[in-house]
């Protein structure tokens, strides 16, 4: 097929696309989002299954262990074991007045080197 455009066989006009095409004002509106977010969707299950999703996770861990559903088990084992892990592993770091006034004078240093300008 070539890049130009097709002629009516009887009318002898170019052929128009039967396809539609762009229209103004057609489409998602620019900046907007189509994604959900997680909070809405929580609180809609919540809505929906009378208990928060967390309380309904637990329950289904139960059940499948009821069930002796153990590849099920074993999913929930290693998604509730990562979560757990995961929020264990914050650092927490909390530096002295010393310490803090110690790494702005080391900085201010290392800025004053860097540009030339000397400290006042």
């Amino acid at each position: 097929m070539t890049n130009e455009q097709k002629i009516n066989a009887k009318t002898g006009k170019p052929k128009v696309s039967s396809r539609g095409g762009a229209r103004p004002n057609a489409g998602r509106p620019k900046g907007s989002s189509n994604k959900l977010k997680m909070e809405d969707l929580l609180q809609d299950l919540e809505l929906v299954l009378g208990k928060t999703y967390s309380e309904q996770i637990a329950e289904n861990y139960v059940l499948s262990i009821g069930r002796s559903d153990w590849a099920s088990v074993r999913d929930y084992d290693k998604i509730l074991l990562g979560k757990i892990i995961a929020d264990r592993q914050a650092v927490e770091v909390t530096d002295s007045a010393e310490s803090v006034e110690a790494k702005k004078a080391a900085f201010a240093d290392a800025l004053a080197s860097m540009t030339g300008i000397k400290k006042e």
